[in-house]
């Protein structure tokens, strides 16, 4: 069976699976639950419990909005554990009309040891929620007697005419006989002082002469107070000696204010008098936990399942369908389109932006790379302009092409991801004023997502140059560290290179990556260039001061260049030196360039090997000094698999330095085994042996030193800008292909 047979055999077992799924939510939906008249059996259970009693106490609630967090799990318990003989919904106890809602209510009422009564409000009114009412719980208007007490329920939804209920009301009470009348409507009649958010309309009774002749039938007949839920507030007003109590505190959103708080009320009718309690809740929900919440509430009533068995079942099924499908039907074209004409963009001096999430003067990979290649562009005509974050002692003012972004908090300020106000409303100002050509992005996330969705506003290509894995990164993500190894570092590179008009890899190793994960876009092998010239114009007299500096004596000199982070695999070096040692008897040291939150840990390791004497620790280098100290150096090391390309390997090869390199992406398209240097696997009598061989044999290491520095002469800085230049042009010429064949392409 081939490849394509299979794939799409679990494609449409994911396809049938899904469709089960969404079948089921409608059999939930088609075929209700067998519950029906709940309020006769509701009024049936509170006759025979209060029918010797000479008072009827009732806890009140109002805007339950099928809250887990508030009404379930905070007030049930306390009316439980209280001597409520009845539970009254003022309204809106769902969140919606929808089957779930009302299904979802059920479950939650189920655990109340009391009987209750609910008011039919404007949420069960909603998406066509009044017949599930009607069929769940009984009529939209009605009324019990219980203990002396009449209580009352209105439809002010508008569902019902009023003047129908009106007729009903005014019969009602006339022949009550009642010692007490509470009114139950799911609109206040007398709106709240404060003004509310999302607050509900006035409802049925909403004009003034309606409201005014509804209140003066409650005074005519001696109602004792009427309670209404609507706006999350609570309020208790007397009007004519009628008591209007608007409680909305049961588990929608509230303000946490002196009228907006959690609460519900404690009704007390009997002995002639009718009193009513406030029960404050001690402790409120944020809004993010109500959003919280409500996500939950939505996949409980979806399913009817865990958050855990949805989440794996719905979310693993979607993923993995998706994938197949792209995997199976959508048309890739890896090659160039040679009916791209270039030509007019050739040699044409470009206005080019850059977004950065670090930059110099932070001494990095990324922010070297920049730097040269803005350096290589100006050099031939081309206008750079860099957004980049700020730093303390980096204010762009002496820099007019450098555009820096104020931090957006504080702690977010490391030089290797510092969070930048990406909302500045400078940064478009200045991007508008400056005019790019081009927008080339260098990280795939926070600065670069703003470059990315700026470069679509203004029509210009957006280039993505690929530096970083950030699968080796996952040690800087609390959780989930594994996730993000795994996948999401994957996915957000994939997801964003093919948003990019076209992306730019240093290695074939990153090519090859990009087309495994699904990248589609044109790509383009352009290693990071280096000012090759620099690195042979070294003054002697700068190196002999460097060696005295660092006490180097006649022993040969291992150099390595990195930060000093746990990705970087210099502790791997520092274990492999310490093999070496005991195999070799000629004098030898080990130079790290470079520094960084991981030193206090290496130099442990250090003294735990014994190597005080053999490992010097530089601290950070500037850039314009690497080559003196490359100079100082007999063979270069290094074994960081984190690289998209070893920038800091070409740079040794330029000084002289043959290298031994732990094999990885990042060096396999530079080093070429046994011609300008060894690449090893990660076995450090592997390692030990290849610098072994380099350190004995003097001859062996001079002829690969000179291989080394004739190979690094391919990647001068001309060359770099030529390869990016030409990258600009195909990109544009690109974007003005004709619309109809561009937009084909976005959506290929």
């Amino acid at each position: 069976m081939n490849r394509r047979v299979v794939i799409s055999v679990l494609l449409y077992l994911n396809l049938a699976l899904l469709v089960t799924l969404i079948g089921y939510k409608a059999y939930l939906l088609l075929f209700p639950a067998d519950v029906e008249a709940l309020h006769s059996d509701q009024i049936a259970r509170l006759e025979t419990q209060v029918a010797d009693a000479d008072r009827l106490r009732l806890a009140v609630v109002g805007n339950v909005n099928n809250s887990i967090g508030v009404f379930e799990n905070q007030i049930i318990p306390r009316i439980n554990d209280s001597e409520a003989d009845l539970v009254v919904s003022a309204g809106n106890a769902v969140s919606g009309g929808g089957e779930d809602k009302y299904r979802a209510l059920v479950g939650t009422l189920s655990h109340l040891e009391r009987p209750y009564l609910l008011t039919f409000g404007e949420n069960e009114y909603e998406e066509f929620g009044s017949y599930r009412f009607y069929e769940r719980f009984g009529p939209h208007f009605y009324s019990a007697r219980a203990a002396d007490t009449h209580l009352v329920f209105l439809d002010s939804t508008g569902k019902t005419p009023v003047r129908w209920q009106e007729r009903w009301l005014d019969d009602l009470l006339a022949g009550t006989g009642a010692a007490h009348v509470l009114v139950f409507m799911g609109h206040p009649l007398i709106a709240p002082e404060e003004e509310m958010f999302f607050a509900s309309d006035d409802g049925a009774w909403s004009a003034p002469q309606d409201r005014a002749r509804l209140m003066g039938m409650f005074a005519r007949h001696g109602v004792d107070a009427v309670f209404s839920a609507g706006p999350a507030t609570f309020a208790d007003r007397t009007r004519d000696g009628v008591r209007y109590v608007t409680t909305g505190g049961g588990g929608g959103f509230v303000l946490n204010t002196e009228t907006s708080f959690y609460h519900y009320l404690t009704v007390s009718s009997g002995a002639g008098e009718v009193e009513i309690g406030l029960e404050r809740l001690d402790s409120g929900q944020s809004p993010l936990m109500s959003r919280l919440e409500s996500l939950w509430f939505f996949i409980y009533s979806l399913f009817y399942v865990s958050a855990v068995n949805f989440l794996l079942i719905f979310s693993a099924l979607l993923l993995v369908t998706v994938k197949l499908y792209r995997l199976l039907y959508r048309e890739r074209d890896y090659y160039p389109h040679y009916d791209v004409d270039p030509t007019p963009w050739r040699g044409r001096p470009l206005r080019v932006a850059m977004f950065t999430n670090n930059y110099l003067p932070y001494v990095g990979g990324v922010p070297i790379s920049i730097a040269r290649l803005r350096g290589a562009l100006e050099s031939q005509g081309h206008t750079v302009m860099i957004i980049a974050p700020g730093y303390p002692d980096a204010d762009g003012a002496d820099d007019p092409q450098v555009l820096r972004v104020r931090p957006l908090v504080p702690w977010g300020l490391s030089g290797e991801f510092a969070i930048a106000n990406i909302f500045q409303r400078g940064i478009r100002r200045r991007l508008r004023e400056f005019g790019p050509d081009v927008i080339h992005l260098h990280h795939p996330f926070w600065m670069g997502s703003l470059g990315l969705f700026l470069a679509r506003r203004k029509k210009a290509p957006a280039i993505y140059t690929y530096h970083t894995r950030l699968e080796h990164y996952a040690h800087y993500i609390p959780f989930p560290g594994r996730l993000f190894r795994n996948v999401i570092s994957h996915w957000l590179v994939e997801r964003f290179a093919n948003k990019c008009s076209a992306v730019v890899v240093p290695t074939a190793a990153a090519k090859e990556y990009m087309r495994l994960i699904g990248v589609w876009r044109p790509i383009f092998v352009q290693p990071t260039g280096i000012d090759y010239e620099t690195f042979l114009t070294v003054p002697e007299s700068r190196v002999a001061a460097l060696r005295k500096e660092l006490q180097i004596g006649d022993e040969l000199v291992l150099v390595t260049a990195s930060r000093l982070s746990p990705e970087k695999n210099v502790a791997f070096l520092i274990r492999a030196v310490a093999r070496l040692k005991e195999r070799l008897d000629r004098p030898f040291r080990l130079l790290i360039l470079g520094d960084g939150a991981d030193r206090p840990r290496l130099e442990a390791l250090i003294t735990t090997c014994g190597l005080q004497d053999r490992v010097t620790f530089t601290g950070a280098v500037a850039p314009e000094e690497m080559a003196a100290h490359y100079r100082l150096g007999d063979v270069f090391v290094f074994a960081s698999k984190s690289e998209t390309q070893g920038m800091v390997v070409v740079e040794a090869m330029a000084a002289g330095l043959p290298v031994v390199a732990v094999d990885s992406s990042g060096i396999d398209d530079f080093v070429r085994h046994g011609h300008n240097g060894f690449k090893t696997l990660e076995d450090i009598d592997a390692w030990a042996g290849a610098v072994e061989s380099l350190l004995r044999d003097d001859a062996l290491r001079a002829e690969m030193g000179r291989w080394a520095q004739a190979f690094a002469r391919q990647y001068a800085l001309d060359a770099f800008a030529d390869s990016i230049g030409e990258v600009y042009a195909r990109a544009l010429a690109e974007e003005r292909r004709q619309p109809d064949d561009s937009r084909r392409r976005r959506t290929a």
